[in-house]
């Protein structure tokens, strides 16, 4: 079944994927790899985990939201940022290099030792 969302102008949009191929699966998470070069985008996606992007090659990128929200995100090489699930959203590079990374999706949150 192929989920949809409604961009904030009304056009509906085909959801696909968090990464473009998965590196590494297990119980407790799913690592993707994203690859961009200069003017690439991934698709419009839903992060139903939250998840940890590392920025394996850094670049200028552009986050839209299906609101219309946009952010403006310079990633730097080995930087780490952790985001919670829920957004909708696609990213772009807008920089002059080409943009990697390994977005980790937690799908099994493990139990908080005190």
């Amino acid at each position: 079944m192929t989920s949809t969302a409604r961009l904030s102008d009304g056009t509906e949009v085909t959801l696909g994927p968090v990464g473009q191929t998965v590196v590494f699966e297990n119980h407790a998470v799913r690592v993707w790899e994203i690859l961009l070069e200069p003017g690439a985008s991934v698709t419009w996606h839903h992060h139903e985990n939250p998840y940890l992007v590392v920025a394996l090659q850094g670049a200028d990128n552009r986050i839209e939201s299906v609101e219309g929200n946009v952010r403006q995100v310079s990633e730097k090489d080995g930087g780490v940022v952790y985001r919670e699930a829920g957004e909708v959203h696609r990213l772009i590079n807008e920089g002059t290099t080409q943009y990697r990374s390994r977005l980790v999706e937690i799908l099994q949150p493990g139990r908080h030792h005190e």
